[in-house]
């Protein structure tokens, strides 16, 4: 009798390697929130709330935020958007590549640059939305830092009071440096990343001619009612209630609802807007200003909410206009808050205190060393200045003991960026060419400073 066969159980070769099963966590998606989640959990977990430095700053944070919504946010950076987005809509690439772009004449393009701020009266922040609009349509790197920078340094203004408060030395360092410092810095950033300006050059040689939809002279003043209603709106009330610059203030409004008429006139005449609308804004706005005349924000606003209903109600290039005007707004205001707010917390208000005391700021400020330079001017590219208020904050600090190489050096780099401007330019050109232009702004801030220290300690 045959022996039965042996049936041996499967077993699995041993030569095969299993395939590892695939997982279904895709760390590189899910990192970030993760991060993110877990970061906000352990700054509310041990945040500070019974500390009295911690509790003051937090109010200071929402009182710069509460003070620049008040100031700011209707004078200046609407209308700076309004302005930029007729910048994308009305003026044409080709037409900016051929003056600002990378092939661009370099004498030209950063000549009128350099020189913009004498015209605008306006912050690091409201210059942002014109920045934008200027390189959104192609404009060279050199140029549009050259006028990023010139746009809040430069403000005549601000060099007059600085001169007449701070002393004349430091009112000619501040205008010729900061002259100087816009071209040079545009230039040395054309350098920088000059592979990227080449391919943009030729870029620009092979676009056609463009269009001319309206003549220059109409799309010229255009602008100027615009630019004229920013420019007026925010004119500073200067120190003493005495001379030129007093009388002017005293009459801005009237110059601002002079320009906002010939707005109206244009939109009829140039842009299809119907008559009767624009008349209905009108007499809102002038209703709104013989009931409020102290509360002069209040018709501005009207007016504001008037030409967003009639740009939007008119089909064609009005609703084109606000569409731009918007998609600026989306992009530059969320993060404009954001620095805002962290920048109060750190510093506080102007002559009011943050997280960091003041007393260490004036203490490190002394002197002119390269420390003192160097550090002035960190923390005047930080720290949030609006128009004019730069020079009583550096009048206090001097009598503190402040030296006059670490003034300049902090109105060289202060008026010009800051928290929020840093984190709008970066969502703008980049973090690379952001890092590369406030190291540059730092560095010759720092240089500056050491050099007119030396001459007029």
């Amino acid at each position: 009798m045959e022996d039965a066969p042996v049936i041996e159980a499967n077993t699995p070769d041993e030569t095969e390697e299993e395939e590892p099963e695939e997982s279904l966590i895709d760390w590189k998606i899910l990192w970030k929130p993760m991060s993110l989640i877990v970061g906000l959990f352990v700054i509310f977990f041990y945040l500070p709330v019974d500390n009295s430095r911690f509790a003051g700053a937090v109010i200071e944070s929402l009182a710069l935020a509460k003070w620049y919504a008040q100031e700011h946010v209707v004078l200046c950076l609407v209308p700076a958007f309004f302005i930029a987005g007729a910048i994308a809509c009305f003026i044409s690439q080709a037409a900016v590549m051929k003056y600002l772009g990378a092939g661009a004449k370099k004498v030209l393009a950063y000549g009128v640059a350099s020189v913009s701020g004498t015209i605008l009266a306006v912050c690091s922040c409201t210059i942002l939305p014109l920045f934008a609009g200027i390189w959104k349509r192609g404009a060279g790197l050199g140029p549009a830092v050259a006028f990023l920078y010139s746009g809040p340094a430069i403000n005549i203004l601000a060099i007059v009071l600085t001169a007449r408060v701070l002393g004349l030395a430091i009112g000619i360092g501040r205008a010729v440096g900061a002259v100087i410092f816009s071209v040079v810095i545009g230039l040395l950033m054309y350098l920088i990343f000059r592979k990227e300006e080449q391919a943009k050059a030729e870029a620009a040689m092979l676009m056609p001619e463009p269009e001319v939809e309206r003549p220059l002279w109409k799309n010229v003043i255009y602008f100027a009612s615009m630019v004229g209603i920013l420019v007026s709106a925010t004119w500073g009330k200067p120190a003493e209630p005495v001379g030129l610059w007093n009388a002017i203030y005293s009459v801005k409004w009237y110059f601002t609802g002079g320009f906002a008429v010939l707005l109206g006139i244009l939109l009829v005449a140039w842009f299809r807007v119907k008559a009767y609308k624009m008349a209905f804004a009108g007499a809102a706005v002038l209703v709104l200003a013989m009931l409020f005349p102290h509360e002069p924000l209040v018709a501005f606003s009207a007016g504001i909410i008037g030409i967003t209903v009639i740009s939007t109600t008119t089909r064609g290039e009005t609703e084109s206009w606000f569409l731009s005007s918007w998609d600026f707004t989306k992009q530059i205001m969320p993060l404009l808050f954001a620095g805002v707010l962290v920048a109060g917390l750190l510093l506080g208000r102007p002559g009011s205190e943050g997280l960091i005391p003041s007393r260490w700021v004036s203490s490190l400020v002394g002197g002119n060393s390269v420390g003192a330079n160097l550090f002035a001017s960190v923390v005047g590219a930080f720290m949030y200045f609006a128009t004019l208020t730069e020079v009583p904050i550096l009048q206090g600090l001097l009598g503190a003991g402040m030296g006059k190489g670490p003034a300049l050096a902090l109105l060289l780099a202060g008026p010009a960026l800051s928290l929020p401007n840093m984190l709008v330019i970066r969502s703008v050109m980049g973090t690379k060419k952001t890092v590369v232009f406030v190291c540059l702004v730092v560095i010759m801030a720092t240089i500056s400073g050491l050099i007119f220290g030396r001459f007029f300690a």
